[in-house]
């Protein structure tokens, strides 16, 4: 079964095309045939203005024609596609929805910082490992930061802050906010097993790229806090030159490193393992799991 997933970011849009096989005891397997990332960078108009420029929304609509041929090229019959805090918070985004179903036929849907929390869980990274520990998954994006936590197998809660990259580049993140988010995670976490970490998305990718680590091996807390004062330490310039990155991802690491770093001071946490998903293949898993219901295999 071949299927597309797309994601529609403060930051950026990517689209995730993914062979499903399944293995010799059932269970699927997610092939990556393909990932497509466009920094449209809807955060910058949004979180400021309240709406998607004219600029910005001609940029969407021409991703999205872009995405639509390639679904087509590899033969995808089924598509999900998602939107989330940006095109949430954007008071024109019903508009722009409406235009790229009339022109390329993609139904978009925005989810709620909930059901995008609940989808980048069902990746089960934690299943694979062990017991002892309770984990909290922490999922920074652009314009919000999701967070599930459990332990023992069971989900204690899944919580969804407006405390995003873009949002604090902006200086649009009030002392409160973050205030409400470390009162929450600090009581809904008190109590239970030692509590280990599970990052998603392209920031933290990023660093676990640049710290040479063995996939499967974790992050320590230090180690971030190090690549915060050392990264920080340099113009944007410089740190697209020195750490090989594009613009749109040098200047929003450095309040994503912020935010994981604490989010795991205040969950107690000292390491953080770096799966290397996101919510993309989030969305090819629950796509997959939604057609199997269905009774849809092929």
């Amino acid at each position: 079964m071949r299927l597309a997933a797309i994601d529609i970011g403060s930051n950026a849009a990517r689209l995730l095309i993914a062979d499903v096989t399944q293995d010799k005891d059932g269970k699927p397997q997610f092939n990556k045939l393909n990932l497509v990332r466009v920094p449209l960078r809807l955060g910058f108009d949004v979180f400021e203005k309240g709406e998607i420029s004219k600029e910005k929304r001609g940029m969407v609509l021409q991703t999205m024609k872009a995405y639509g041929h390639l679904i087509n090229a590899y033969g995808v019959k089924n598509v999900i596609a998602c939107a989330t805090s940006a095109m949430r918070d954007a008071a024109n985004s019903t508009d722009l929805i409406r235009k790229i179903k009339l022109e390329t036929g993609l139904e978009i849907e925005i989810i709620s910082g909930d059901l995008e929390a609940s989808i980048i869980y069902e990746n089960h990274v934690a299943e694979n490992m062990d017991t002892d520990h309770s984990y909290l998954y922490i999922d920074v994006g652009g314009g919000s930061t999701e967070l599930t936590f459990f332990s023992d197998g069971k989900l204690v809660f899944k919580e969804s802050f407006n405390i995003g990259t873009i949002r604090i580049l902006k200086d649009m993140v009030e002392e409160d906010r973050w205030n409400e988010m470390k009162d929450y995670i600090k009581s809904r976490t008190k109590g239970y097993k030692k509590i280990v970490a599970i990052g998603t998305g392209g920031n933290i990718n990023k660093v676990f790229s640049l710290s040479k680590k063995k996939d499967g091996k974790p992050l320590d807390l230090s180690l971030l806090k190090d690549y915060l004062k050392e990264i920080g330490s340099f113009s944007l310039e410089d740190r697209m030159n020195i750490y090989k990155l594009r613009e749109d991802r040098a200047d929003v690491i450095v309040p994503a490193l912020q935010i994981y770093i604490n989010v795991m001071r205040w969950a107690d946490a000292d390491e953080i393992y770096v799966p290397k998903i996101g919510l993309a293949d989030g969305l090819i898993q629950h796509l997959y799991y939604e057609l199997s219901a269905k009774g849809i295999t092929s």
